[in-house]
């Protein structure tokens, strides 16, 4: 009788189109959507956590529903164009240069989560400016609702058949149409399992079992931290950007690894300074 091992070593690439319908001339793509359902998703949570006053210092929200329903715009604008722009020039600064309009080609290479995180980081300040909200509690609620995103895109790069893992004999690996005939580690899985599903869990745990939102910035240094050492885990897992391959050796310094380890001392700076604050004020 196979075991499950077995039936998952000649389950095939699945066939889906990264077109997931077409209007007239307009195709859309699964990777499009993805980032629709991870903000609509992401928008949904936020509303539901800053409607618990419960969860915040002084058992107030320090902001509301319609506020969110606002800034959801300007998070929109801060991912697409830091995660683009990231891409650009972390991964693919001289192909862009030869040829310009591979800028606005987001389904070739995609879209870098370092700039999606910066571009959105520079819409949290403005909005949180703007409308008088703390920045820091801006930036909880936000980092507690990005894992959605993350697990959608994720397995968008999985259907598109892109950013695929290193070359593998393990039971689960698979042939991806674009990655020749070998098979690989679907380290897109991987990313949406550990950015997606278990850092969306374990924000969780912290927001509502810890009540962790009490401490401004605390939950922004878990997500940051929990972000970088998952990625930092997938880069042994992942083929590195071919233009880019291995910064050092063979098989080891990836781009993917050198701009999470700042994140690392970046999010345990967050969570001390938290706890620092939080301890003034008792």
């Amino acid at each position: 009788m196979p075991t499950a091992a077995d039936l998952l070593a000649i389950m095939p690439f699945p066939d889906i189109d990264p077109i997931a319908f077409s209007i007239g001339p307009l195709a859309i793509h699964w990777y499009g959507l993805a980032y629709v359902a991870g903000i609509l998703l992401g928008w949904a949570y936020a509303r539901r956590i800053a409607a618990n006053d419960s969860l915040w210092s002084g058992n107030v929200s320090t902001i509301s529903k319609t506020q969110l329903d606002d800034f959801i715009v300007w998070a929109a604008l801060g991912v697409v164009l830091g995660g683009r722009l990231g891409y650009i020039f972390f991964y693919d600064l001289p192909a862009v240069l030869r040829s310009p309009v591979r800028a606005l080609e987001i389904w070739n290479g995609g879209m870098s989560f370092h700039g999606g995180l910066t571009g959105t980081t520079i819409a949290m300040i403005l909005f949180a400016r703007r409308n008088a909200i703390p920045v820091w509690s801006l930036f909880d609620i936000v980092a507690a609702v990005v894992p959605f995103g993350l697990f959608f895109g994720r397995i968008a790069n999985f259907i598109n058949g892109e950013l695929w893992g290193r070359l593998t004999d393990v039971p689960w690996a698979v042939v991806f149409p674009t990655g020749g005939p070998f098979a690989r580690h679907p380290s897109q899985l991987y990313e949406a399992g550990l950015e997606g599903i278990v850092l969306l869990l374990v924000l969780a745990a912290f927001v509502y079992g810890m009540r962790a939102l009490k401490s401004p910035g605390f939950i922004t240094g878990v997500f940051v931290c929990g972000y970088a050492l998952s990625r930092i885990f997938v880069e042994f897992f992942r083929e590195p950007d071919a233009q880019l391959g291995y910064l050092v050796g063979t098989n080891w310094l990836t781009m993917g690894m050198v701009l999470s380890f700042p994140m690392i001392l970046l999010g345990l700076w967050a969570m001390l300074r938290a706890r620092r604050q939080a301890a003034l004020q008792l």
